[in-house]
């Protein structure tokens, strides 16, 4: 911010009770481990001066520092990125982040300010369930010709949408039920049951898409084939879901069948295709090791695997060779090219 004096006041404010973050996953400033990259610049930068932050760690910290000294009680930090399990990630890396500033000389006012955020500030994870495809040229070209003004980033999305937070705010909140928000005591479950029925739906939908020249989901969806297979898949992905936590799974299969036939979304399986290796652990490979603790039947949750291999196998000869992208691209690429038998793959 261009003044970090003022967003430090506001924050410091007793009338201050909840801070919402939404600044998108890189700005956590995770190491490779998931930890704090304690060697980030900014992270540096905040450490030797508490008082001129630029981080979110930074912000967060000197202002519950400053609140604790003046005996005001601690805002709620209510993260709202797309990370998983995110309050308790945020929470992670704050109490990581202060430990080292009660550590570095001189940081005034923020002696034991780490055991306070670990023992007396709230931090709520929180879900959003709403598909929103990338903006393309042809989206901003029609919206601003109807708008009748240039709209440079217009958002395309779906009529459908979910919120989801954890009820912990000992400083009160306001009633977002009013608004549609589902309030629960534990977020875990409705995230994996996004992450199991619809993103690794999706994940199916795209490389099986992909292989069989569908370009959009719900053109893929409308393939009788990939129809029969990803019904398959969500009934093997929903014996890994608690019975016991409110979840609809099957009311919630059967919006997800309306909503991935939305031919308006045009939501294209080359960009849900793209970091198949970062996103497939969390959508498909936790369903698998959990079928396989439980013996229960796994075919179409690793056959979502299988087809990721092939599609990456596919650029430059079936599919357009920079068609989606991958993190692992390098290693991929060199081990495809071994052209190892099929059952080494």
């Amino acid at each position: 911010p261009e003044d970090p004096a003022a967003v430090l006041a506001v924050l410091a404010d007793p009338r201050t009770r909840i801070v919402t973050l939404t600044i998108t996953e890189k700005a956590y400033l995770r190491a490779a481990g998931g930890g704090l990259d304690t060697a980030h610049p900014d992270i540096v930068h905040d450490l030797a001066n508490p008082q001129k932050p630029k981080t979110a760690h930074g912000f967060l910290t000197e202002a519950l520092a400053r609140r604790l000294a003046a005996g005001t009680p601690p805002f709620t930090v209510l993260c709202c990125d797309n990370l998983p399990a995110n309050g308790a990630t945020l929470h992670r890396l704050l109490i990581e982040f202060a430990t080292l500033r009660d550590a570095t000389p001189g940081s005034a006012g923020g002696a034991g300010i780490a055991g306070h955020i670990a023992g007396q500030v709230a931090f709520p994870s929180s879900m959003v369930d709403r598909i929103v495809p990338a903006t393309t040229d042809a989206d901003r070209a029609r919206i601003s010709g109807e708008l009748g003004i240039e709209d440079a980033w217009p958002v395309m999305t779906e009529p459908f949408r979910q919120w989801v937070i954890e009820d912990d705010f000992p400083a009160g909140r306001p009633a977002w039920e009013k608004f549609g928000v589902t309030m629960v005591g534990d977020v875990a479950p409705f995230e994996d049951m996004k992450l199991r029925l619809l993103n690794g739906a999706h994940s199916g939908i795209a490389y099986l898409g992909l292989l069989s020249g569908h370009a959009t989901v719900d053109r893929a969806f409308a393939d009788p084939a990939i129809r029969r297979f990803v019904d398959a898949l969500w009934e093997e992905a929903k014996s890994t879901l608690p019975g016991d936590a409110g979840l609809d799974t099957s009311a919630y299969t059967a919006e997800l069948a309306e909503r991935f036939s939305n031919t308006a979304l045009a939501h294209r399986t080359a960009q849900i295709a793209n970091d198949g290796s970062q996103k497939l652990p969390q959508r498909i490979v936790a369903s698998v090791l959990e079928c396989l603790e439980a013996g229960t039947e796994m075919v179409h949750l690793t056959l979502v695997v299988a087809a990721w291999i092939a599609a990456c196998a596919a650029r430059g000869k079936a599919l357009p060779e920079a068609h989606f992208t991958d993190p692992l691209d390098a290693a991929l690429t060199e081990l495809l090219s071994q052209q190892l038998p099929a059952n080494e793959t």
